[in-house]
């Protein structure tokens, strides 16, 4: 059964950047393959003006037992709400499909579930976001998430489960929904992926992330040396110069 949120807009690395094989340009569901085959960043200004789209889709898949938060995905809406040019709405749907039976998954597994599950593609003037809930635990072990396409990303469910909710533990709402947005702040161009950075703020030991150790952009937000930040400190939010390059490309 399918779930939906929505909001109205008046209200928005281990980072893998690999050329896509003539294998990842099969999605069972959709015939136009080169589109959501694009690197990270390149649908950064579709996603933050309103020029060809005026809606966002969310389709949120996950494996049983790994259910998205609810109230992570409500701050994923808002998160978006204040920054992206949406006046159509912004919309997340979930779904739960099958077990893909992988301990770990590599960067190419997770393509192909997404290509045989994937069922939001653009329509019109809406534009579509996958995002994935694994049961796995990614290749690199210290990855709770990844942004992979230009409108795919994954959070490794398994990993933030066995790490939050429980007694000593960030609470799930908190550490899912900063594994989220960070991975959404890939895919709306930061760290210098799309949307251009309007001053110097880039990691470059840690590829695409922010310099600053308390933006959400920094390399930690994705990996499990969030856990001891999250745990003494309130969850982080982009900085000055991420929200400038943001505005830069056309977001709020």
């Amino acid at each position: 059964m399918k779930r939906f949120l929505s909001v109205a807009a008046l209200i928005t690395v281990g980072l893998a950047m690999q050329t896509c094989s003539k294998k990842d340009l099969s999605f069972a569901n959709n015939k136009d393959a080169a589109s959501y085959n694009k690197p990270v960043g390149a649908s950064a200004k579709d996603l933050l003006t309103n020029n060809s789209f005026s809606a966002l889709l969310i389709e949120v898949q996950y494996i049983a037992g790994y259910a998205p938060d609810p109230a992570a995905l409500v701050q994923l809406q808002q998160f978006l709400a204040i920054r992206v040019n949406k006046p159509g709405g912004i919309t997340i749907t979930t779904r739960a499909i099958a077990d893909p039976g992988s301990a770990t998954l590599s960067l190419s597994q997770v393509r192909e579930i997404e290509n045989k599950n994937r069922t939001a593609f653009n329509n019109g003037t809406r534009l579509s976001l996958y995002i994935l809930y694994s049961n796995s635990d990614y290749t690199d072990a210290g990855t709770l998430g990844i942004a992979y396409r230009n409108t795919s990303a994954a959070l490794m469910g398994k990993k933030i489960h066995e790490n939050s909710g429980s007694f000593g533990q960030v609470s799930r709402t908190k550490l899912e929904a900063t594994v989220l947005e960070h991975e959404v702040g890939h895919l709306l161009g930061l760290v210098d992926l799309g949307s251009a950075m309007q001053s110097e703020h880039k990691d470059a030991p840690h590829g695409n992330h922010c310099s600053n150790n308390q933006c959400l952009m920094y390399y930690a937000s994705e990996t499990t040396d969030v856990f001891s930040f999250l745990s003494r400190n309130s969850p982080p939010t982009l900085d000055a110069s991420c929200l400038a390059d943001l505005k830069a490309n056309g977001g709020k």
